[in-house]
């Protein structure tokens, strides 16, 4: 199964998504949509699963996260994780996993479902793609217009019997440096 995710499209739609997002069985979006027309141009592309950010506007009727259930693996959708990415990003960094704050990393990690592997989460405009706790936290980055002198992108999550696997798509250069691939196992922790 392939999921298309996206975040902080900031009520813009690239008129490159449908082409790009092509045979996606569903499309999650964490959030910063900013529009129904967003949405709406999505939907037409496959099923959407949305969160709220924080730039959208109750009236959108989006949930502040969602938990849902891909051929048996459970996916956690929300804008903002409680942490900064950056902390998350040295937690994963095997070097600083026993410097950093375990009792923090420990609550963080527990603050999720025992039985989701997969995190997806958006706000900062930077892509993330990495495992830590027998989860992988995936933020695809911004699919909106630049800001920030960040990359625009979005992630594509592929869902095997096995494992899943995260892998962030560039919306500018061909060969423009981003987070790779990473495979999580499913199985017994």
């Amino acid at each position: 199964m392939r999921l298309a995710v996206l975040s902080d499209t900031h009520d813009y739609f690239d008129p490159r998504l449908p082409e790009m997002l092509g045979g996606v069985e569903g499309i999650l979006h964490a959030g910063d949509v900013a529009s129904a027309d967003v949405l709406a141009e999505l939907g037409r592309i496959a099923k959407v699963y949305a969160v709220r950010g924080n730039v959208d506007a109750r009236g959108l009727k989006l949930p502040a996260s969602l938990r849902l259930q891909f051929e048996g693996v459970q996916v956690e959708i929300l804008h903002q994780l409680t942490i900064p990415q950056s902390e998350l990003e040295a937690w994963a960094d095997g070097e600083m996993l026993g410097k950093m704050h375990p009792e923090r990393r420990d609550a963080f990690l527990a603050s999720f479902d025992a039985a989701t592997r997969v995190v997806v989460f958006g706000h900062s405009h930077q892509p993330c793609l990495m495992t830590l706790g027998h989860r992988l936290f995936f933020n695809p980055g911004s699919a909106g217009r630049q800001r920030f002198s960040l990359p625009r992108c979005f992630g594509m999550l592929e869902v095997f019997p096995r494992g899943v696997r995260g892998t962030v798509v560039s919306l500018e250069r061909q060969n423009e440096r981003l987070p790779a691939n990473v495979w999580l196992p499913i199985g017994e922790q």
